[in-house]
């Protein structure tokens, strides 16, 4: 998993995930390439016939991540965001990957992949040793 959103197979984007608030509502939107994907130049991307999955039925994938979904958020209601941390980081890049954060405000910063902090931002370490808590922006791994 690369923070915050995209699910990675290597290097290559295989899936993302977008939420949006809307009142006290939060809306899930989920991509998954399939059959086919987009070739970008700022990022490699694959889909799951290109990693060798001939057959894939559409509607059972998504019912497969409607589960793990209501799984996840049982968890985060029932034992609170620290254990969905502790899966993210199970599953995410190693500490220590280099990476580089755009922000919203146009700012650019390069460094390592530190850890979540305990409300979900990626902790970036920098060069010159400070840590940046980054709660919005696009990621790129290095």
């Amino acid at each position: 998993i690369k923070w915050p959103n995209d699910i990675m197979a290597g290097p290559a984007k295989l899936c993302g995930v977008l939420l949006e608030r809307t009142g006290d509502a939060i809306v899930i939107g989920v991509g998954v390439n399939i059959t086919h994907h987009p070739v970008l130049a700022d990022r490699a991307t694959t889909c799951l016939r290109a990693l060798g999955v001939a057959d894939c039925d559409a509607g059972q994938l998504v019912q497969d991540i409607a589960r793990s979904m209501a799984r996840y958020v049982e968890i985060w209601r029932n034992v609170g965001l620290l254990a969905i941390r502790n899966h993210w980081l199970e599953r995410a890049h190693p500490f220590g990957t280099p990476l580089r954060a755009n922000l919203p405000d146009g700012e650019i910063l390069s460094g390592t992949f530190e850890t979540l902090d305990s409300d979900g931002a990626l902790n970036l370490r920098l060069a010159n040793g400070t840590i940046n808590a980054i709660h919005a922006g696009d990621i790129f791994l290095l």
